[in-house]
């Protein structure tokens, strides 16, 4: 059974009282090894990140790492709203490089009515500097990943069609057709509410491996992890049964979302793979595995 193994058992990154953009909850990073550094593009939250608390607007801050653990951040956003899609927020960001270029997904949340959470997506060469394509999805729908190379000659791209994961392709990242609907809740168990993906998928000689997050009808945040065909990533070839990672250490138990661990991004670095969550929706932890331990029965 592939469990991953948490790095520390203290945060990573937690918020900053001093900056207001990010004074309340640092959560759900994007993450990328590039140039011999640990990049984390991570969502933010200037009040408690939920609408029982009140009014709060998310942004997506930026931290670079030598060692993957001690992180280096900036003092203001590297991207924040300016659509008025965005005007509550961008959020749960998700990068992949492909050829020479970065392309980033993350949730528009516009506030303005039911439902007014849209896929978006952005580019960059360099990770800092980010120019928008916009809504690429337009219904409501989050949890958008893509694959970090094309699957045939398209693009592929997971998302969550309520409750359940679903892939589209797509020859310009602009117009998404073929949805197919891939891994669906399971009823009485930890993943019977609503599935979503976590990071971009990742390539192994054994096919795709997918880590998803997943909750149960207490709203438990759990971690799980599929395997799905590297020419045909719409056939499912192993699903584990058990979780990966759950909610265990305090600071994921108790904040602000209790009892979640969700993930948006893992760094691929040799043949490991570390792993950066949220835990309660509140702070960043990390932990890290190999591509040799993912063995699939």
């Amino acid at each position: 059974m592939i469990k991953l193994e948490r790095i520390s058992d203290q945060p990573i990154l937690t918020p900053r009282e001093d900056y207001e953009w990010e004074k309340s909850a640092v959560f759900n990073a994007a993450a990328v090894y590039h140039n011999g550094l640990f990049h984390l593009l991570y969502r933010t939250s200037d009040n408690p990140p939920h609408e029982k608390y009140g009014t709060y607007i998310s942004r997506i801050g930026y931290a670079v790492s030598i060692d993957g653990i001690h992180f280096y951040r900036w003092d203001k956003p590297i991207f924040e709203g300016e659509h008025v899609q965005e005007q509550r927020g961008v959020e749960d960001p998700r990068i992949v490089k492909i050829d020479d270029m970065f392309y980033m997904t993350y949730t528009g949340f516009g506030g303005r009515f039911e439902g007014d959470y849209r896929i978006m997506m952005a580019y960059s060469k360099d990770l800092i500097k980010w120019e928008r394509m916009g809504v690429v999805l337009d219904e409501p729908n989050k949890d958008a990943a893509l694959f970090p190379e094309k699957i045939g000659a398209r693009y592929a791209m997971f998302h969550r069609r309520y409750p359940n994961i679903w892939i589209a392709f797509s020859d310009d990242l602009l117009h998404w057709t073929d949805h197919t609907e891939v891994l669906k809740i399971r009823e009485n168990s930890w993943e019977s509410s609503r599935v979503g993906i976590a990071g971009p998928p990742i390539k192994t000689e054994q096919g795709w491996v997918v880590i998803y997050h997943a909750a149960d009808e207490n709203n438990v945040y759990r971690l799980g992890i599929a395997l799905l065909d590297l020419n045909d990533p719409t056939k499912v070839l192993y699903r584990q049964p058990e979780p990966i990672l759950e909610p265990e250490l305090p600071w994921e138990i108790n904040g602000y979302i209790p009892n979640v661990v969700f993930s948006c991004g893992q760094a691929e670095v040799g043949d490991d793979i570390w792993l950066y969550y949220g835990g309660a929706d509140t702070v960043i932890g990390v932990t890290r595995t190999s591509k040799q331990k993912l063995k699939f029965a």
